[in-house]
């Protein structure tokens, strides 16, 4: 089983983040935690589409199912929401539309805007 998360967890990391700061917004509707809930229930039960003992087929029912649940809930997302979520995910913390400081010639990122 701990073989099958990782290989599922390489195919969904980012919308798993994507997904994980949408929930911690606190406008998040309730049917995005039951997806969600939904989709880790789904991941842990027993009980597949394709039963796991089939060598190839098992493995990668999980690998379509999970990543399309999640694309799907995210693409119902309102829109603040998903941003909130995408600038989160790719490490900005700051609001969409605050002053987001600047580029650093040494690594490439962004810095955060302090002061005003």
């Amino acid at each position: 089983m701990w073989k099958r998360l990782s290989v599922i967890w390489l195919a969904v990391r980012g919308d798993a983040k994507r997904l994980w700061y949408a929930l911690g917004h606190p406008e998040a509707p309730g049917w995005l935690k039951g997806g969600a809930a939904a989709i880790v229930l789904y991941l842990l039960s027993p009980i597949d589409l394709i039963p796991d003992m089939i060598p190839v087929l098992g493995v990668v029912d999980d690998l379509v199912i999970v990543p399309m649940a999640l694309r799907w809930l995210l693409a119902r997302l309102p829109a603040h929401i998903r941003e909130h979520a995408e600038a989160k995910a790719n490490g900005m913390g700051f609001a969409a539309g605050a002053p987001q400081g600047e580029t650093s010639p040494r690594t490439g990122k962004r810095t955060r805007f302090i002061g005003s």
